[in-house]
């Protein structure tokens, strides 16, 4: 029996699932080189789209600030355009205010020259014997008068003070003196009345124009007075920190809240009872306006509290100062009798001239009066005898000035000659010239006791 036969090894064709992973290793590595060509397409692609977008963008930004700018352009343009009529506007209404000014100083100088004389004619005849009658008809007209002269003296001061023209003088003051001095020059009209009027202060010096402080002060008592009817007025200081509040307290009518806006206005006359200044007289509205204007050109805060029916608080603070209260100097004796005394007048207003030398021969002086200095040498190369004092317009014919007719009297006259200077122009360079050469300024219209005290105390 023949042994089985072996079959030789027969060697295996290569197996089908190695070239399968073969194909697929060859595949893969053809999809990531296939997926990195189209990434970095993709990313060449993006990166110029994002160029492009920043362009555009760009562009865009570029125009809209283009506009903004040519709008901000025009804008400024307009703006400054704005500004110069603004400029413009600021020195029309300078220059009319300074115009109104100038034409009021004018206008009062001319008003005041025929209220002077009717003021010193009226003098003259109550100095005569008259009639019970007659002397309260010549009262009534000197109220009228006196109140036609604050009338026109308040407007230039509103004028001038909002043209800036006033320039406050702020030194230290004693504030009790000044208290008590106005509580003193209106007590009786408070007294007339019925009123009470009183005065608390420490004693303090404060900073301010002494002048202007004045008038404000003035101006709250005489309204305080004028429209309480019962009760009185307290003239009160309170030391506020480093500073000073004066109050000014009445137990009046009282103001509404829908007048307390308009009570510092011009000729707002207060809608209470109870006014009157003690002659049945209405006020002019003025007073307040005055107050507010000083107030503020001095830096001095107001305030204003009232209550209907209770009465009204105006105050006012002030700083206090920080140097002394200089000494005043003391007042020089005065003379009481003109008898005798040789007065030389020039005066280019004829009814002013008349009514001063009427009045001062009543006062028993001899006068001489002329119109300017060419009269005045003519009668002097006459035999006129020299002068003992002169009473000098300061304004003449032609230009000429009263200071002219001063230096040639004091030149040719042996004598020191003392000169009085009346005017009724407020110009401060009259002031100034005035002081330079020694001679007193009386400020029209003259009154006649004021006159007559400086006249006694010069010839003395």
């Amino acid at each position: 029996m023949n042994a089985p036969v072996k079959d030789a090894p027969v060697k295996d064709p290569p197996r089908a699932d190695e070239a399968e992973a073969d194909l697929r290793r060859r595949v893969a590595k053809l999809e990531r080189i296939n997926a990195a060509l189209m990434a970095h397409v993709e990313r060449s692609t993006d990166q110029q789209g994002g160029a492009y977008a920043l362009f555009q963008t760009a562009i865009t930004l570029e125009g809209r600030v283009r506009s903004r700018t040519e709008a901000l352009t025009g804008l400024m343009r307009e703006l400054e355009r704005s500004n110069a009529a603004l400029v413009s506007a600021k020195e029309e209404a300078e220059t009319a205010n300074r115009s109104k000014t100038r034409f009021l100083a004018a206008a009062s100088h001319d008003l005041l020259q025929p209220l002077n004389a009717a003021r010193l004619s009226l003098s003259a005849l109550a100095d005569l014997p008259l009639a019970p009658e007659a002397g309260a008809i010549a009262g009534q007209v000197e109220r009228g008068l006196q109140t036609i002269e604050d009338l026109i003296k308040t407007l230039l001061d509103i004028s001038k003070l909002d043209a800036g023209i006033v320039r406050p003088e702020v030194r230290a003051l004693a504030l009790p003196d000044l208290l008590a001095e106005l509580a003193e020059s209106f007590r009786p009209f408070a007294e007339r009345k019925g009123l009470r009027l009183a005065v608390r202060c420490p004693d303090v010096a404060v900073a301010s124009d002494g002048v202007l402080l004045r008038r404000i002060l003035q101006n709250l008592v005489s309204n305080a007075v004028r429209y309480t009817g019962a009760g009185g007025v307290l003239l009160v200081a309170r030391p506020r920190g480093g500073e000073i509040r004066i109050d000014v307290i009445d137990t009046g009518c009282g103001i509404g809240t829908e007048e307390r806006s308009l009570v510092f206005d011009e000729f707002y006359r207060g809608g209470g009872k109870g006014g009157g200044d003690g002659q049945g007289e209405p006020g002019l509205g003025l007073g307040l306006s005055i107050v507010r204007r000083m107030a503020a050109a001095l830096d001095h805060p107001l305030a204003l509290a009232s209550r209907p029916g209770h009465g009204t608080r105006v105050s006012l603070t002030l700083p206090v100062s920080v140097v002394p209260v200089e000494a005043a100097p003391a007042p020089p004796p005065v003379a009481t009798r003109l008898s005798g005394a040789h007065v030389l007048i020039v005066e280019n207003d004829a009814s002013t001239a008349e009514a001063l030398r009427r009045l001062l021969q009543n006062w028993d002086a001899e006068v001489s009066a002329f119109r300017d200095l060419a009269g005045v040498r003519a009668a002097l190369a006459a035999g006129l005898r020299e002068p003992d004092i002169l009473v000098l317009d300061y304004h003449l014919d032609d230009g000429a000035c009263g200071l002219d007719v001063a230096a040639y009297l004091r030149a040719v006259c042996p004598a020191p000659l003392p000169v009085i200077l009346t005017t009724a122009d407020y110009a401060p360079e009259i002031e100034a010239r005035a002081d330079l050469l020694g001679v007193e300024l009386m400020r029209k219209p003259v009154k006649p006791a004021q006159l007559r005290s400086l006249l006694t105390y010069m010839l003395a």
